[in-house]
């Protein structure tokens, strides 16, 4: 009688191990949080200069509240973040870290974040959370996968978080600037993941402020790997950019304006 009784109760602890082990399976492999957009009526939105949106090569162009982006469908990742840092929403609120989830208005769905495990590479973030910690559904929409690219560990907590807290430096000196930002996408490059999302080799960001008709620009230009190197070393003038990407970064403004603020790197009026 001990023996049977022994007998059904390890019969039921082993199914529910394997029940718990299905449930965790499924959890991790097909769970998604729901949206983290910000309903239209919420009348909450970051306005992004016309003069300032870069052009697009895929035309999957994406708008959420706090940011745009055009998405690049065979790389699984944003061939440009673009989004309006003002100073008043440089806050230092504490915020719960969200999950990474796909974009839902990246009609080709954006990559799996789970492409990312194991990989070696951190889930850089484009538009950065910490420039969007001044509202809970500002913060959390920085973790759509359509935001991230992959990114070496050191060079992601290194001199590319340099060069975002230097931003936000600017944002506090200057009121407000707009940044454009993202992976250098070109073909050869090392893919990671079940998607197969690109790893690029470069990352580039341009940071612009004052008048929209007749700006002030700054590229930067970086090899994803960490360096010591001042920042002021990475400055590039826009057409380099522009030449390693094949996106028009100020298609708005006048052919005019672009050949003579494009071709420089000026340095002056920016405060390192």
């Amino acid at each position: 009688m001990q023996l049977k009784v022994y007998m059904k109760r390890k019969t039921i602890y082993s199914i529910l191990i394997i029940i718990t082990i299905i449930g965790f399976w499924l959890f991790e492999n097909f769970y998604t949080p729901d949206t983290y957009s910000v309903s239209e009526t919420a009348g909450l939105k970051t306005e992004i200069p016309i003069n300032f949106l870069p052009s697009s090569s895929t035309g999957a162009i994406v708008e959420h509240s706090f940011y745009s982006l055009s998405y690049n469908e065979p790389f699984e990742q944003a061939e440009w973040v673009a989004y309006t840092l003002d100073k008043s929403q440089l806050t230092n609120d504490q915020r719960k870290r969200p999950f990474f989830i796909e974009d839902p208005k990246v009609k080709t769905k954006s990559a799996d974040w789970r492409n990312y495990k194991g990989s070696g590479y951190d889930r850089g973030h484009l538009c950065p959370a910490g420039d969007r910690r001044f509202s809970e559904k500002a913060f959390n929409e920085t973790f759509y996968t359509s935001n991230i690219s992959p990114q070496d560990r050191d060079f992601n907590a290194g001199i590319w978080n340099r060069l975002e807290q230097q931003v936000r430096d600017w944002a506090r000196s200057y009121d407000e600037v707009f940044v454009v930002t993202g992976g250098v996408l070109e073909l050869g490059l090392t893919e990671i993941g079940d998607e197969d999302v690109d790893v690029p080799r470069y990352f580039y960001k341009i940071i612009t402020k004052g008048d929209p008709s007749n700006p002030e620009m700054l590229g930067f230009l970086f090899l994803g790997k960490e360096s010591t190197k001042p920042l002021r070393s990475f400055t590039v003038s826009i057409d380099a950019i522009e030449k390693r990407t094949g996106i028009d970064f100020f298609q708005n403004l006048p052919n005019e304006v672009q050949d003579r603020l494009e071709a420089r790197v000026e340095l002056d009026g920016w405060k390192f």
